[in-house]
C-alpha cells in the first residue's frame, strides 16, 4: 500500500475505510473492524501523528487538504469504492472528502461531527478554542493543526452533496451533534439521522458497538455499487 500512514486491515468484501478522530488513533476502531470484518474489508489508517504513523515537525503537514491527499493513496490501493465511516473530526474529514471528491466513494456515515462552519467568527471561535485547548489532545502540538477550519467548503457543498450518508448521533452525547445531524439530514439530499439511545461520544468503542457496526452493516448493504 504507497502510503506514509500506517494502516490496520483485515476481511473481505466491499470496503469500508474507518477515520479515528483526533488524539486515538485507528485502535478506536477495533470492535468495529472485528464485528464487520466476516462481510467486509475494513481497512483503519492512524492519521498523520497519531498511533504508528509518521509524526512531523511542521504544522502544515496537518492540515485537512494534505490529510485528504493521505487518504488519496490509501483509496487508489482499493478494488472498488469504499465506505467511509469517521468518528468525531474523523467524520468531518469524511464530509470532506465526500465534498471535494464526489465520485470516489459509495457512502459515508459520520458519528457525533458535524460539517464546519460557514460563519467566519464561528469558525475563528472553533479554531481559538481549539488551539487553547491543544495540550488535552494527547499528540505534539503541530498534529493539533489538523483539528483547525479554514474554509466552509463543507457547509457550501452540502445541497449537491449526494453521495449516500447515514448520520449517528449518541443520544447521551451534547445535543450539539444531534443538532448538527438534523442539519445535514435536511441539507444534504440523502442524509439520514438516527440517533443512538444512550451512546456517548465513542459509542462505536463501548456497550453500543454491536448496534453502531449493525447500522453501518445495513446502511453499506443497501447502496448502489
Amino acid at each position: 500500500m504507497s502510503t506514509r500512514l500506517h494502516v490496520v486491515r483485515a476481511g473481505s468484501g466491499a470496503p469500508i475505510v474507518f477515520l479515528h478522530g483526533m488524539g486515538t488513533s485507528a485502535a478506536t476502531w477495533q470492535r468495529g473492524m472485528e464485528l464487520l470484518g466476516d462481510r467486509f474489508t475494513v481497512l483503519a489508517p492512524d492519521l498523520l501523528g497519531h498511533g504508528a504513523s509518521p509524526i512531523p515537525d511542521e504544522p502544515d503537514e496537518y492540515t485537512r487538504d494534505r490529510t485528504l491527499v493521505d487518504l488519496d493513496d490509501i483509496i487508489a490501493d482499493l478494488d472498488a469504492r469504499p465506505v467511509l465511516v469517521g468518528h468525531s473530526l474523523g467524520g468531518y474529514l469524511a464530509l470532506a472528502y465526500a465534498a471535494t471528491r464526489p465520485e470516489a466513494v459509495r457512502g459515508v456515515v459520520v458519528l457525533n461531527t458535524g460539517p464546519g462552519y460557514r460563519d467566519d467568527a464561528k469558525r475563528e471561535e472553533w479554531n481559538a478554542r481549539s488551539r487553547r485547548n491543544a495540550h488535552r489532545f494527547g499528540v505534539p502540538e503541530q498534529v493539533t493543526t489538523m483539528n483547525l477550519q479554514e474554509d466552509s467548503v463543507v457547509m457550501d457543498r452540502l445541497a449537491d452533496m449526494a453521495t449516500p450518508t447515514l448520520v449517528l448521533a449518541g443520544g447521551d452525547d451534547r445535543p450539539e451533534y444531534a443538532g448538527a445531524g438534523q442539519y445535514l439530514e435536511r441539507k444534504m439530499p440523502d442524509a439520514r439521522l438516527v440517533v443512538v439511545e444512550g451512546g456517548g461520544h465513542s459509542m462505536h468503542e463501548d456497550s453500543h458497538a454491536a448496534e453502531v457496526a449493525d447500522l453501518i452493516a445495513d446502511f453499506a448493504a443497501h447502496l448502489p455499487g
